[in-house]
């Protein structure tokens, strides 16, 4: 009875899952194909091998090979994923998406770190392909939990950034960027570069976002990444208004760090200045993330499209005018 309960609980997600990683022959492939995190699909490899009793997958060279119990698998997974297709695809197909004519609504939370220009042009692009369509812009804060929001359709969409983003939710990368501070033009870092050392960084003044998720010493990336380093900063200011940080920057001592694409809006705005940061941070990565619920949409794979075209669309405006 166990069992059977278990096999009922099994999707056909998974099944589509189970077939890639066998055809794939790799989990990074595999989540490359499904659009899944590598991690998301590492969760679901491990629930195929406590459903089926076999590993499955096993190292083979710089690679992996399917077992035995995979390689008799992948026929009948195969064919379920025909079948399935052939009873919901004709309906799927025929749920084309015509911008022009929509008047379909959308719900996204976004931060505002990628770049202030972002939403606003994300808006002007919606409204020009599809003038009938509703956007409801939500912003992320510590209160927000992004797997019950989108799993519920309370949201379509989230756009942030995470060094580990939700493993269950599906993940489109939108771009990385180069982790720089942001000072006041005349701050000791732009006057004297050789003397703004990894010591000075950590004893300057810092001021940061309010973390996106909340619990007792909670961490934004920056300072997440400083604690595994065993790194301590001064954060004297935390603010929810990111938008209004680089004002506070110009006028005062404040240090602030993140991505160069949000810092590089303000060069030519404020007396500020972008200069390298002395700790090592990697990449800042910025993603869309949504449910199963509005995975096969045509209207919200449209949304995640433009939203794609927006971001990287912006990054290379700013490319082309350097």
């Amino acid at each position: 009875m166990a069992e059977r309960n278990e096999f009922d609980k099994i999707e056909l997600h998974l099944v589509r899952v189970l077939h890639t990683l066998i055809t794939e022959r790799s989990v990074s492939r595999a989540a490359m194909k499904l659009d899944l995190s590598q991690p998301a699909v590492s969760a679901h490899l491990r629930r195929l091998r406590q459903v089926t009793g076999d590993v499955l997958l096993v190292r083979s060279g710089n690679g992996m090979a399917p077992t035995p119990v995979a390689l008799e698998l992948a026929e009948p997974a195969a064919e379920l994923l025909q079948q399935a297709d052939r009873l919901f695809g004709r309906r799927q197909r025929s749920r084309s998406f015509e911008p022009a004519n929509s008047e379909q609504a959308f719900r996204v939370a976004a931060s505002d770190y990628l770049d202030p220009l972002f939403l606003p042009q994300l808006v002007t692009t919606l409204k020009r392909a599809a003038p009938g369509v509703r956007l409801d812009l939500l912003p992320l804060s510590g209160e927000f939990d992004v797997q019950r929001r989108l799993s519920g359709g309370d949201v379509d969409l989230v756009v942030g950034n995470w060094l580990e983003p939700p493993e269950d939710l599906h993940l489109g990368r939108l771009l990385t960027d180069e982790v720089v501070c942001l000072v006041a033009h005349d701050h000791p870092a732009v006057r004297n570069p050789r003397a703004w050392t990894v010591e000075k960084y950590l004893a300057s003044e810092h001021v940061a976002p309010t973390p996106l998720h909340t619990g007792r010493g909670a961490r934004g990336v920056i300072d997440a990444h400083l604690e595994a380093q065993g790194l301590v900063r001064q954060v004297t200011v935390r603010s929810a208004h990111f938008g209004q940080i680089p004002q506070m920057v110009a006028g005062s001592l404040l240090v602030l760090t993140t991505g160069r694409q949000f810092c590089q809006r303000y060069v030519d705005q404020l007396p500020v200045k972008a200069v390298r940061c002395p700790v090592a941070f990697p990449p800042m990565s910025y993603y869309q993330l949504w449910h199963d619920r509005t995975h096969p949409s045509a209207a919200h794979r449209w949304l995640r499209e433009q939203v794609r075209d927006v971001a990287r669309n912006l990054v290379a405006r700013k490319e082309t005018t350097r």
